[in-house]
């Protein structure tokens, strides 16, 4: 068969060329001479029988067998590498680099109160931290943990609950609630405007999602500003620009000090928990699976 010679050493050296865009990009990254890195290529490419890249004196581009290759040993080399890192665990306190990709509220309300005691506890653990409000595939973005709503999770990954499920909260300002009224019923709502959510990666406008007579209905509501910040949706309903709407945990200390009223409660609607997520091979290296615990054991939503 061809191509069954092909060794993992050429198989990362390629994968290090796709990422990196080039041969010189790759011979930096894995510190090995250019020549060697191309000399691996070609050896590769001879064993398939086919170009894996298209040269330009620029630039490199997968070819669609590159991109074939690419795609389906990702998550092989992602398991034999989690299982080397495994067996050299064995003998050494958790060290290396530990990446994970979170949403800005989650950031805000769960990791920032807990980031540094990580850092504490992990000395020698290099902690990288995104902020994206995509639904990131871990495994192709090479990012070692997630966090997001659901445990809907694509084939090869494992789901933790992390939260309990949360309502969305309705609320308002009491000087916006004395001058336009406090909506009593779902109806009231076309009265007033919203301060509206637009997702970043989509370019969509967040739908209104409330709960009546046991269905989910989406309500419709003029707009009294657009963003794609939660802070600002706080900030602006406590200036009295209109109606906020976001998750009632994160909310509720300014329900207990009036700064902000909440109404419509049997209405809200409810999301799923939060949930940690990563491959199902990755905690076979102590770096990743020290952090899923430490996140499992420190998990508590704060107020932002």
């Amino acid at each position: 068969m061809k191509g069954a010679g092909a060794s993992y050493n050429q198989i990362v050296i390629f994968h290090t060329i796709a990422n990196e865009g080039s041969i010189r990009g790759a011979a930096r990254k894995l510190e090995m001479a250019a020549p060697s890195i191309s000399q691996s290529l070609k050896l590769l490419e001879n064993k398939l029988g086919l170009p894996l890249f298209r040269r330009s004196t620029r630039q490199m581009s997968l070819t669609e067998a590159g991109k074939y290759l690419l795609e389906s040993t990702t998550e092989a080399i992602a398991t034999l590498d989690y299982a080397l890192e495994g067996v050299h665990d064995l003998s050494s306190a958790p060290s290396g680099k530990v990446s994970m990709t979170v949403p800005r509220f989650v950031y805000q309300s769960i990791i920032r109160p807990i980031f540094p005691k990580f850092c504490q506890q992990f000395p020698d653990i290099e902690l990288e931290i995104s902020i994206s409000e995509a639904s990131v595939n871990i495994i192709k973005e090479g990012i070692d943990i997630g966090i997001r709503f659901g445990d809907r999770i694509e084939e090869g990954l494992v789901a933790r609950k992390l939260t309990p499920p949360f309502k969305e909260a309705l609320f308002a300002s009491p000087a916006y609630l004395k001058r336009y009224g406090k909506p009593q019923s779902l109806k009231d709502l076309e009265k007033h405007k919203l301060i509206q959510y637009r997702f970043g990666t989509s370019n969509r406008l967040a739908p209104t999602l409330l709960e009546q007579n046991g269905s989910t209905v989406t309500i419709e509501m003029a707009s009294a500003m657009i963003v794609n910040d939660t802070d600002i949706i706080i900030d602006a309903a406590l200036e009295n620009v209109g109606i906020g709407r976001f998750l009632a945990p994160l909310v509720e200390k300014h329900f207990e000090q009036g700064t902000l009223i909440p109404f419509l409660r049997p209405y809200w609607h409810e999301y799923p928990g939060l949930y940690l997520y990563f491959s199902q091979n990755s905690q076979k290296a102590k770096r990743i699976r020290v952090l899923v615990d430490f996140l499992i054991e420190n998990t508590e939503l704060n107020e932002i």
